[in-house]
C-alpha cells in the first residue's frame, strides 16, 4: 500500500558516539607512545606490556564500527571491552614489578575510560556507575594499597561517567519530549487543513440537504434527517482530530528521530488504537460524543471491546429509549483506568427490569455490557431513575486492558 515517510531527525547523543570513537583512537596511540617514550627500557617483562598493547590496538581498531551508534553497542561488546581494560590493569604489576610502588600509568592508562563512558552513553548513569567501580577496584588491587594519586583518578573517572550518564538519559527525554510537540504539531496542522476543505465542501453540501429536506416534508424530510446525523459525525470527527497517530519516535542507530508514516491500513495487534476514532461513527444527531483533546490509546482487544460495549449501551437506548430519545458519550482518560459513560434522557428502566430480563433469556446488559467489561478486568455499573434517564458507566483498567 502507497504511503508517505518523512523522517526528521534530532540527537544530541550520536555527536558522542563520534567522540567516543575518536577518543578511544587517540587515546589507544596514547597509550603506545606512553610506553614507548618513557617505560620501554623500566619494565621487567616487556614482552607482557608488548602483548597487551598489541592485543589493545586491534581491538580497539576492530571494534571502532561497535561504537558508531547506540544500535551496534551491544552488551556483550561493553562488557568484552570493559574486560579488555580491566585485564590491562591487573597485567601491568606482572610487565613491571615496581609499577605498584611509583604510581606510575598502568598499560591501557586512559584508554580504561573509553570503556566506562561507552557504558554511560549506553546505559545512562546506573550503568557507567557499575563500569567505574570495577575500575576502581582493579586499580586498588594493581597499586595493593589505595593512594592519594589512585583515589583521584578513579573519582575523576567515576564523577565523569555518571555525569555523562545522567546528561544522556535527560537529552533522551527531553528528546522523547519534542517527538511527542512535532507529533501533536502535525496533527494539529492536518486537522486544521481537513477542517477547512471539508468545511468548504461536504459539510456545507450536507446542511443544504437537511435543510432542504426538512422544508419539503415527507421521505425529503428523513432524508435531510439523515444529512443532519451525518453533518454532526463528521463535525464531530474533523474537531477531535480522531486519526491514528501519525508520529512516532524512535531510538535508533542515528538517535532519537520522529517518522512520520501516512497509512491507509488497519492497525497492527500490537499497535495501541485511539479509542476516539472507534466511538466517533457513533456520534450523530441525537448521540454526543464528548472527549479529551488527545488520543485515548489502548490495546486493539481493548478498545474493540469498549467500543463494541458502547455500542451496545446505545443500542438499549434505542430499543428502550426510542427513536427520539437523545444520548450522551464521554470518555475519560486517567493514568490508571479508561471510564466511557453513556447517559440518556430516556424513561429508564423499572426496578427489577433487568433482573426479569435475565430471567426471560434476554441477556444483552448481562452480556454485551457486563461481560465484556469483565473480560477485561473492568466493570460496568448501570444507574437508572425512572423518568429521569439511565447512566452505564465502563471502566477499563489501564493494567489489565492488554491481557485480554
Amino acid at each position: 500500500m502507497a504511503k508517505r515517510e518523512r523522517v526528521v531527525r534530532m540527537s544530541v547523543e550520536q555527536p558522542l558516539w563520534r567522540a567516543l570513537t575518536g577518543y578511544r583512537v587517540l587515546t589507544m596511540v596514547y597509550a603506545v607512545l606512553l610506553y614507548y617514550a618513557f617505560n620501554r627500557g623500566g619494565y621487567e617483562r616487556p614482552w607482557i606490556a608488548i602483548g597487551y598493547l598489541a592485543v589493545l590496538c586491534c581491538w580497539t581498531l576492530a571494534t571502532l564500527p561497535k561504537v558508531a551508534n547506540a544500535a551496534s553497542c551491544t552488551k556483550g561488546f561493553l562488557v568484552a571491552d570493559l574486560a579488555v581494560a580491566l585485564v590491562g590493569i591487573l597485567l601491568t604489576p606482572l610487565a613491571d614489578a615496581q609499577a605498584q610502588s611509583i604510581d606510575g600509568p598502568t598499560l591501557p592508562s586512559i584508554w580504561t575510560a573509553g570503556s566506562v563512558l561507552a557504558y554511560a552513553i549506553k546505559g545512562g548513569w546506573r550503568w557507567a556507575g557499575v563500569a567505574s567501580s570495577l575500575v576502581a577496584v582493579a586499580n586498588i588491587v594493581e597499586r595493593g594499597h589505595p593512594s592519594r594519586d589512585t583515589f583521584h583518578n578513579v573519582l575523576l573517572v567515576w564523577v565523569a561517567s555518571i555525569a555523562i550518564g545522567y546528561v544522556v538519559e535527560v537529552a533522551r527525554a527531553s528528546e522523547r519530549t519534542l517527538a511527542r510537540a512535532l507529533e501533536i504539531e502535525a496533527a494539529t496542522r492536518e486537522r486544521e487543513r481537513l477542517a477547512r476543505d471539508i468545511h468548504d465542501s461536504v459539510l456545507q453540501v450536507l446542511a443544504m440537504v437537511q435543510r432542504r429536506g426538512t422544508a419539503l416534508g415527507g421521505e425529503a424530510a428523513e432524508l435531510g434527517r439523515m444529512a443532519g446525523e451525518q453533518e454532526v459525525a463528521l463535525r464531530t470527527l474533523v474537531a477531535g482530530g480522531l486519526t491514528r497517530p501519525s508520529l512516532v519516535s524512535e531510538d535508533e542507530s542515528e538517535g532519537a528521530f520522529v517518522r512520520v508514516v501516512e497509512v491507509d491500513d488497519e492497525p497492527d495487534d500490537d499497535t495501541p488504537v485511539d479509542l476516539r476514532v472507534l466511538l466517533a461513527p457513533r456520534a450523530g444527531a441525537r448521540v454526543t460524543l464528548s472527549e479529551p483533546g488527545a488520543p485515548v490509546l489502548l490495546p486493539p482487544p481493548a478498545a474493540r471491546e469498549l467500543a463494541t460495549a458502547v455500542g451496545a449501551a446505545l443500542d438499549n437506548v434505542r430499543v428502550h429509549a426510542g427513536e427520539d430519545a437523545h444520548a450522551w458519550i464521554l470518555i475519560e482518560d486517567w493514568p490508571d483506568e479508561v471510564i466511557v459513560t453513556v447517559r440518556d434522557d430516556g424513561p429508564g428502566i423499572p426496578e427489577g427490569r433487568l433482573a426479569e430480563a435475565w430471567g426471560e433469556g434476554r441477556m444483552g446488559v448481562a452480556l454485551s455490557i457486563r461481560g465484556r467489561l469483565r473480560d477485561l478486568g473492568g466493570s460496568a455499573e448501570l444507574i437508572s431513575v425512572p423518568g429521569q434517564g439511565t447512566e452505564v458507566e465502563l471502566k477499563v483498567p489501564r493494567g489489565k486492558a492488554g491481557e485480554k
